[in-house]
């Protein structure tokens, strides 16, 4: 207790205390004293990953991450910790990378001690019995399958495939039944007794980093993580060490062209660099992907996207170890792009040559590290779950005083160390991988674990000449100042220290809900203004227009607005099904001047032919690529079709679309804004001027403009989200899924229970809360449905309901239903034996869950947000419902379970949405047809009746 600890850097407006520690075993901890936090939360991070898996069990150390949340010598029943969590309003998760394995949850305050006891077993005697490790096998096959048609899984493991055999970044990380499930007679291997070796050779405490998050003080939470975590074993295993590069001669200056699953062009550059952990104080790597990334004018992205050749790009390091990192770029082509990869490259390195001759300057770097420290001063707090498993990977890779701070704080201006970096970036360093359906019958190669056809090719020298020595095009610069980095970060005295959101001001045109903020004491507001506009909706080609205004807008804006995003202001516009939600959060200084920009530029909206095809184009693609949606994706959607009335089906759209051109949006533009009306809302370090004169922006700036002429909305046109209101009877929904080779099915079992009502309300998510752990152990951990298994309830503006969803290759849709049935029946058994303490902990983890605080502007303008948006308005909703919950009782929540969920009960209101995969078409086509199938989902949805609006 009494040695000198180093200082640990943190942010000028955090409150907490923080303490490094190192427990006799060597296992470094951090520890975070959070007198106000309502969760409790600790990552583990273990310095192994994929890159020590065996050669003959690929994916070892993944099936290790899954096995280690099942038991132990201390807690031998398998599902003692999810229980526990689950009972006491806790999560928890967990992920392998290359050379790390992070173990993370959180849990109400009070249960820290007792969550930290059991998450310690993971390290100190877990059991990994035969049996449970003979079925969670099949979950890492199951997370594996579904991965299969994903092109980020499929592509990042084509670019290991083609790299260096002796190099552990070759290797194939998640595993699968093929790679773990060995027998022991043909190779003389077990799989188990391999785990229990792994688990004993790599997870010795000096290669530990445990970062714990608590109310206690730090004293406190030192002595219950020293006596908790003391005996992890230190077996003086050195760290593991890959050297090498995975990238050899032969692997550069090639093209490899892939075929996706979806329809997409990508192109992705990638070159080796030296790590930025290396010089993080410096931040090469974050000065150069800055200026290779940015968006404004000069940019290359700018280039390419006036040239109509790109529609996004990115930059930034990923992939790293202690001796390399790899730096890409990435760029979604247009299908104008897609012919002209030789040239987008060739731009790619005359911007390049440009940073590398005139833009390594001190004033950029002054304005990036500004903005860093600002970001870093000023951050918001957030979930203590993520927070910590940053942290934890943190303390890893810096020292001691650096890790909250991380690479996040540029410090040095080294123009040395930034030209280094960018000598690495050449045409003879770099490896291409260009994807694109339009490859398809040209490639000669397979990947072996993902089935990807692709071609490897080198780069001709001719080519990489004319890349090295092009001249700069006369439209690429270096980025300008960037004017949205606030100044004024003063706090602003709120007229009224008010609990809840109050109109402000109303009139016919908008309503404006305001509230100042009394708790976060930051310079940051956030602003919601969601703009009902009646003529967006009323047939699939005024939707598809008005997604495709939407789109077109942000486009417009992108070059202005990205200097606001790189400042802390962000904003998003997105399309809902009664007009255009724009929000926008950060800084609270240059928020108005951003949006008077939106504002101006959507009231004064032209057409722009070249741009409308691109995004027509790429919105076309977005249509044709869901099919490509996950199984259970699909399933959920089919249900909101039937539940929401405003709502077109994706083939509309796609039926709609090609024939629309650029000058149907500039016809329907100026009845896009006839009429509306506009519910806002101000919060955050604003005051009541301030918050006025946004609602006086948007009014004055629609009803003067020429271009909209705006109006109020009539009467009749007033929002209204309308909900399916099923009767008491069970129908289901079998359709193929939308993507032949998929082999996954799912099924969605959707329990309608009725409208917001308070009683009813925590019946729901108590029945929830209590059955989701057991459901989860019963259908995943031990029958092993498959990986993606949830029970949740579901909110359909106010509607509410209880909802299952499976995604499985081991049985069909009807299968996993009679399993999802089975496990209600016997749940009833669970509900009648349960003892009033177990009943009394789930009720209190719900109360924790509700009256947990909102951790910043952002959260609580999210639950105000939704109250508005839905016409509720109960802004004491959790208050009023945790005052039911505490006089609720066992016989309650049994007979709600009695009448509304149980097979056979009088109440109870069933869809069943079931996607067939691949591996289960024979089944589809031998169902019968009854009273019950649900044959045309828009006809199903007319026969029903509907729930009154709450707004």
């Amino acid at each position: 207790m009494g040695e000198v600890r180093p200082e640990i850097v943190k942010p000028r407006t955090d409150k907490r205390e923080y303490r490094n520690v190192v427990l006799r075993n060597e296992l470094r901890v951090l520890l975070v004293s959070d007198p106000d936090t309502d969760k409790a939360a600790a990552a583990m991070d273990v310095n192994v990953g994929s890159f020590c898996d065996p050669e003959e069990l690929a994916g070892l150390a993944h099936f290790l991450e899954h096995m280690l949340f099942f038991s132990s010598e201390k807690y031998p029943l398998e599902d003692d910790y999810s229980k526990f969590l689950n009972e006491h309003g806790g999560h928890s998760n967990a992920f392998t990378s290359s050379e790390d394995t992070n173990f993370h949850f959180d849990v109400n305050a009070e249960h820290l001690s007792q969550a930290l006891d059991r998450f310690a077993q993971f390290f100190i005697c877990p059991l990994m019995s035969q049996d449970a490790t003979s079925r969670e096998i099949n979950a890492v096959n199951s997370e594996h399958n579904k991965n299969l048609t994903t092109d980020r899984w499929r592509f990042d493991q084509v670019a290991r495939h083609v790299s260096s055999k002796d190099h552990p970044y070759h290797k194939f990380g998640t595993g699968s039944l093929e790679t773990l499930d060995v027998s022991p007679k043909s190779k003389g291997i077990d799989t188990r007794e391999e785990l229990i070796k792994f688990h004993k050779f790599h997870y010795s405490a000096n290669l530990m980093c445990l970062c714990v998050y608590g109310r206690e003080t730090l004293d406190e939470l030192e002595k219950i993580v020293s006596e908790t975590f003391q005996d992890i074993k230190n077996t003086g295993k050195m760290a593991p060490s890959f050297p090498g590069l995975p990238f050899l001669p032969e692997h550069k200056q090639i093209i490899i062209k892939g075929v996706p699953i979806k329809q997409r062009h990508n192109l992705e550059l990638t070159w080796l660099i030296l790590p930025e952990l290396k010089n993080y104080k410096a931040g090469p790597c974050r000065y150069i992907s800055h200026v290779l990334g940015h968006e404004a004018d000069g940019s290359l992205f700018a280039l390419l996207k006036s040239l109509g050749w790109a529609s996004s790009l990115s930059a930034g390091e990923n992939e790293r170890s202690s001796d390399y990192s790899l730096f890409s770029i990435y760029i979604e082509l247009t299908d104008a792009g897609q012919e002209h990869m030789e040239d987008i490259v060739g731009f790619t390195f005359q911007y390049i040559s440009l940073l590398g001759r005139k833009g390594v300057t001190e004033a950029l770097f002054d304005e990036i590290r500004t903005v860093c420290e600002m970001k870093f001063h000023y951050q918001d707090k957030y979930q203590p779950m993520h927070y910590v498993t940053r942290l934890a990977g943190s303390m890893q890779l810096y020292p001691v005083e650096d890790w909250l701070a991380g690479s996040s704080l540029p410090r040095t201006f080294d123009p040395d160390a930034i030209k280094q970096e960018i000598e690495f970036l050449t045409p003879e360093n770099v490896r291409i991988i260009w994807s694109s359906k339009q490859f398809e019958g040209m490639t000669n190669e397979t990947e072996p674990w993902y089935g990807t056809s692709y071609t490897a090719k080198r780069v001709s020298e001719s080519l990489l000449e004319s890349w090295k020595n092009a001249p700069l095009d006369p439209r690429l610069h270096l980025p300008d100042p960037n004017p949205f980095i606030p100044t004024d970060f003063s706090l602003k005295e709120a007229n009224l220290k008010m609990q809840y959101p109050y109109v402000l001001r109303n009139s016919s045109l908008s309503k404006l809900w305001y509230k100042p903020d009394t708790k976060f004491q930051t310079p940051k507001a956030c602003v919601m203004i969601h703009l009902h506009c009646p003529e967006c909706k009323y047939s699939p080609e005024s939707s598809v227009l008005s997604t495709i205004f939407t789109k077109l807008l942000l486009d417009y804006l992108n070059e202005y607005a990205y200097f606001a995003e790189i400042a802390g202001l962000q904003y998003s516009i997105q399309r809902t099904s009664h007009g255009f939600l724009l929000f926008i959060t950060g800084y609270n200084h240059k928020l108005y001047s951003l949006l008077e920009r939106i504002v101006d530029k959507a009231v004064n909206f032209q057409v722009k032919e070249d741009r409308f095809l691109v995004i027509k184009e790429k919105l076309m693609k977005d249509y044709v690529n869901y099919k490509f949606q996950q199984p259970y994706q699909q399933a959920m959607y089919y249900c909101s079709l039937m539940m929401e009335q405003n709502r077109w089906h994706i083939k509309d759209y796609l039926e709609t679309l090609p024939s629309l051109n650029a000058s149907d949006l500039q016809a329907f533009f100026p009845k896009l804004f006839s009429r509306i009306y506009a519910d806002c809302y101000a919060a955050g370090n604003m005051t009541t001027k301030e918050a006025e004169a946004l609602a006086e922006l948007i009014e004055n700036r629609f009803t003067s403009s020429p271009s909209t002429k705006t109006k109020p909305l009539l009467s009749s046109q007033a929002t209204e989200d309308r909900i399916t209101k099923l009767d008491n009877s069970e129908m289901f929904y079998p359709i193929s899924g939308l993507n032949p080779d998929n082999e996954n099915s799912a099924l969605h079992v959707y329990l309608q229970v009725g409208q917001d009502e308070t009683v009813m309300n925590i019946l729901v998510e108590l029945f929830v809360l209590s059955a989701k752990q057991p459901a989860f152990h019963q259908l995943r951990s031990v029958e092993q449905l498959g990986y993606i298994t949830a029970l949740v309830t579901r909110n359909d503006c106010g509607v509410q309901g209880v909802q299952f969803i499976v995604q499985s290759t081991v049985k069909d849709p009807n299968g996993v239903e009679e399993r999802v049935e089975d496990f209600l029946k016997s749940f009833e058994t669970t509900l009648t034996n349960m003892s009033d303490e177990e009943f009394q902990r789930n009720v209190e983890a719900l109360v924790e869950i509700k009256l947990e605080k909102h951790k910043n502007i952002y959260e609580e303008t999210n639950f105000f947000w939704m109250e508005i948006d839905n016409g509720a308005c109960k802004f004491d909703r959790q208050q009023v419902e945790v005052a039911a919950l505490r006089t609720l009782t066992k016989d309650e929540l049994l007979e709600f379970y009695i009448n509304h969920i149980k097979s056979g009960a009088p109440m109870r209101r069933k869809l069943s949405v079931q996607i067939y995969g691949k591996l289960h078409m024979q089944e589809l086509e031998l169902l019968e047809d009854g009273k019950n199938r649900i044959k045309d989902l828009f006809s199903f949805k007319r026969s029903q009746g509907l729930y009154s609006s709450l707004r």
